[in-house]
């Protein structure tokens, strides 16, 4: 039986989060220390009234893996008035008929999953059509680092010309950077994340090889079970539900 998370809980959830990001950041090595990783909450499945309870508590940024449950709550009545400043990341894996769904939900901040050359195509073409006049849309590219057949992203061996056509094709695309999910039931006992470091690896390629600034080129790479590590190796943007909200009901 599922514990039923009250408003309490769910901050306080918040805060033992944001405290475990903060001493992860403490153990990253000088050369790493440059940026304050950003939390992305995972709302998925979850009810509009957790959402309003953690933006109360100071968070800001909200994760959605699914878009009917993006547009659903983008554009919900309670979020449009309480949270005004909230910044939707769509972090599941989006179809080219959906592009206009997510793209037209209020407060879109950033979509994770750019994975192929048609997606950033796509979202070149239609964002002009949703945001504010000579804006950018935030996108990240994302990498099947674990070279499992079920996952979605960019082979790492494409990164760099998918990364080189998203800065030269698509004026309407800002580079956030890459992001990954990566092998579920990995142990961080076991050593270091091999996804982790071979995401980073991938934007130090990128780098080196477009010329670009590696600050610049965030990783999103983390989640519940795994954030913390993943901070220590350099991810610039974690992804965390359950340990925020409290586990997931399942899908019907």
């Amino acid at each position: 039986m599922l514990r039923k998370m009250t408003e309490i809980d769910v901050k306080q959830c918040l805060k033992a989060v944001l405290t475990k990001v903060e001493q992860a950041c403490q153990r990253r090595p000088a050369e790493l220390q440059y940026v304050q990783p950003n939390l992305v909450a995972v709302s998925k499945t979850k009810p509009v009234d957790l959402i309003v309870q953690a933006y109360e508590a100071g968070q800001r940024h909200f994760g959605e893996n699914y878009v009917q449950e993006l547009e659903e709550k983008s554009t919900n009545p309670i979020i449009l008035e309480k949270c005004k400043e909230i910044k939707w990341h769509f972090i599941g894996h989006l179809q080219s008929n959906k592009v206009n769904k997510v793209l037209g939900s209020p407060n879109i901040y950033l979509i994770e999953t750019v994975d192929s050359e048609k997606l950033a195509t796509i979202l070149n073409k239609s964002w002009p059509k949703f945001g504010p006049p000579e804006s950018k849309l935030n996108i990240m590219i994302q990498v099947n680092t674990s070279g499992e057949d079920e996952k979605n992203g960019a082979p790492p061996s494409d990164v760099i010309k998918l990364t080189n056509y998203v800065l030269k094709e698509c004026p309407n695309l800002h580079l956030e950077g890459l992001m990954t999910i990566g092998r579920f039931g990995y142990d961080p006992k076991d050593g270091p994340n091999p996804d982790f470091v071979c995401l980073k690896n991938c934007r130090d390629e990128v780098c080196q090889s477009l010329g670009l600034d590696w600050k610049k080129v965030h990783l999103s790479m983390g989640m519940s079970t795994d954030y913390e590590q993943a901070i220590e190796l350099g991810s610039t943007n974690v992804r965390v539900g359950s340990s925020i909200f409290g586990e997931r009901t399942k899908k019907e």
